[in-house]
């Protein structure tokens, strides 16, 4: 039996400013947790990877009917539909589907979102960030989220769609709300102003699309409209449902990489001066920020037929929680020092904050390009760099960052 003091409780006080030593506890206690909210987690790196490599299933309609996962599904769908006459995507996104569906529209997708179109970012990505700094500059500090760690993800993944820059406040405050519905265990006081969110943005997106396809552009947006493979095109509702996942999961994830790793670096001023009198160590640094405290902390799966772990049988039909975030953390891969930011860590790259298998993030490359600029430049212009407060956290389990990280610029 498990012992009660380590179950998984994302509602315990503080749990999102600090989830480690949960996770930590977890590891070294239950690691094949079967949790009486009704789903499984698995908190060890070795099976955590395996289990993303497993060929299980994405989808929650393979879920048990009577499982949390499918009744919060369900009550998304029922939740005050405002817009009764918009199209419906809720579930067509390549996160939420299996192959061969999901196989189709991953590789539509991923012939336009190339990384020779990534690299051909790098120099706005840089102009966007020396602008920020050079407004941290003038202010001799501020809110480092406001200023640099959500603007630029944002303005990037903006351009790449072509997106008119009239749109951005609405979209921005409609993603605010789309990426509560990637949290593990939903609030239902916000499941009808998430699905409401949910429609409001299919409808902008649909506008978009309709204008492009009257006006193309030398943009994402238009490549994936005319995007073909052996007469094989997106259909009008896939093309939405991808084009919010990118707008969604495309920034959101970001800033909480930034964040969340120059709150580390702050938190450990030697090796921001590593980073700073070691420029080359950029690309590696943000390697080791993915694995210090993930962007996204867990991913999902659901078994297509009973699954052998860790000495247990999860049957056929649960939904089972892959912790990203404490698998990084795992001193088995890691070593004794794992709960330490090291930016010169050799086996860095062995995170799983990317997930694995054919899930395994296709906006990697994109990911890691905007943090290793942001992070080079800015430890290059302030080494000095310094918490000025207390940081404050979203209060989310999955896509858990920060809402502000005050800093004083020296």
């Amino acid at each position: 039996m498990a012992d009660p003091e380590i179950l998984f409780d994302p509602f315990a006080p503080g749990f999102t400013d600090d989830p480690y030593p949960a996770y930590r506890a977890l590891r070294e206690g239950d690691p094949v947790q079967e949790h009486p909210f009704g789903f499984w987690i698995l908190s060890r790196h070795e099976d955590v990877s395996a289990l993303l490599r497993s060929g299980h299933s994405v989808d929650y309609r393979n879920t048990e009917e009577n499982s949390v996962a499918r009744l919060q599904a369900d009550a998304m769908l029922q939740a005050d539909p405002e817009y009764s006459e918009t199209i419906d995507t809720y579930g067509l996104s390549m996160l939420d589907r299996d192959p061969p569906d999901h196989t189709r529209l991953r590789g539509l997708v991923a012939k336009v979102f190339t990384p020779r179109s990534v690299a051909a970012l790098e120099p706005f990505v840089a102009e966007l960030v020396d602008d920020a700094l050079e407004r941290l500059a003038d202010a001799s500090g501020g809110d480092l989220i406001d200023i640099l760690a959500f603007p630029i993800p944002f303005a990037v993944i903006s351009r790449m769609l072509g997106i008119p820059a009239a749109d951005h406040d609405r979209i921005r405050e409609l993603s605010g709300l789309l990426v509560r519905t990637l949290e593990p265990i939903g609030d239902p006081e916000q499941l009808a102003p998430i699905n409401r969110a949910r429609l409001a943005m299919q409808e902008i997106v649909t506008g978009l699309i309709d204008a492009k396809r009257a006006h193309p552009g030398d943009d994402l947006l238009t490549a994936l409209i005319a995007a073909e493979s052996d007469g094989d095109r997106l259909t009008d509702e896939e093309l939405v449902a991808q084009v919010i996942l990118l707008y969604v999961a495309g920034h959101e994830t970001t800033v909480n990489l930034i964040g969340n790793g120059t709150l580390a670096l702050l938190r450990t001023p030697g090796e921001l001066k590593k980073l700073h009198d070691t420029p080359q160590l950029a690309v590696n640094a943000v390697e080791e920020m993915l694995r210090y405290d993930a962007p996204v902390q867990q991913s999902r799966r659901i078994t297509l037929s009973p699954y052998e772990v860790g000495g247990k049988t999860i049957p056929r039909g649960a939904f089972v929680i892959a912790g990203l975030a404490s698998a990084n953390r795992d001193e088995a891969v890691f070593g004794p020092d794992a709960a330490e930011l090291r930016v010169d860590r050799a086996n860095a790259r062995n995170h799983v904050s990317f997930g694995g298998g054919p899930h395994h993030c296709l906006g990697a490359a994109l990911a890691r390009l905007e943090a290793r600029v942001a992070v080079e430049r800015l430890a290059a212009r302030f080494p000095g760099l310094a918490l000025a407060g207390e940081p404050a956290w979203n209060g989310r389990i999955n896509l858990r960052g920060l809402d502000t990280l005050p800093v004083i610029a020296g």
